[in-house]
């Protein structure tokens, strides 16, 4: 297989501590890369690189079928309850020039819980980490993923009417990115069936930034 036939994206996870992101990075790995579960404290202390069995003909491009192949990098939450946030930032800086140094890096997910309402200093802080990781350009690089979206319907909202009634603080924050979000379902669906839908619309996101990529020197 040549390189034409192949295309790897590199995502990266930020966000606050139990807002979900090593189960999302697991959901688009489609494996159990990342050790995930409840906790009083942060569970991720280190970033870790997991990459995906290859997904044949889910794109195309060119008119010919593309092989897909995903990279996810789980980062530490934070506020952290162990870890300062210069250990932090630290970490996840290093880890992204390690990784996706010459790569690059096709999209950060700002991984948010649904069913929390995003506002206040807290819901600020990973928002903050991404800009001074990512600089400048991190707008064009940077989508939101909203887990426990069931929760959602079991409230009786759809997203619509969540986003309509969604704090100023959370609305800015979609403006500031061209409204890149993406929400996570696990009721009712499958492993599977999460993993497609979210990397269809992770997908959009990339082709309508013409799939260029932020470097790390």
């Amino acid at each position: 297989m040549t390189d034409a036939n192949k295309l790897i994206i590199n995502l990266a996870l930020f966000g606050m501590t139990q807002s979900g992101k090593s189960s999302a990075g697991n959901i688009l790995l489609g494996s159990t890369d990342f050790y995930s579960g409840f906790a009083p404290c942060s569970v991720t202390q280190d970033c870790s690189l997991g990459r995906s069995c290859h997904l044949h003909g889910f794109i195309r491009r060119r008119g010919q079928e593309v092989t897909l192949q995903v990279q996810v990098l789980d980062t530490p939450g934070y506020p952290h309850s162990r870890l300062s946030e210069k250990h932090v930032k630290q970490e996840v800086s290093d880890a992204l020039a390690r990784h996706f140094g010459q790569e690059g890096l096709h999209l950060a997910l700002l991984v948010q819980r649904a069913d929390v309402p995003f506002c206040g200093q807290e819901a600020a802080y990973p928002v903050q980490m991404i800009q001074e990781i990512l600089g400048h350009d991190w707008k064009n690089y940077t989508a939101v993923l909203f887990t426990h979206a069931e929760k959602i319907e079991e409230a009786g909202f759809n997203e619509d009417k969540y986003l309509h009634e969604a704090s100023d603080t959370l609305l800015t924050l979609l403006n500031s990115v061209q409204h890149k979000y993406v929400f996570q379902y696990k009721k009712g669906k499958s492993l599977n069936e999460q993993r497609i839908q979210i990397l269809e619309r992770i997908m959009e996101f990339i082709k309508e930034n013409s799939y260029q990529v932020l470097t790390f020197k």
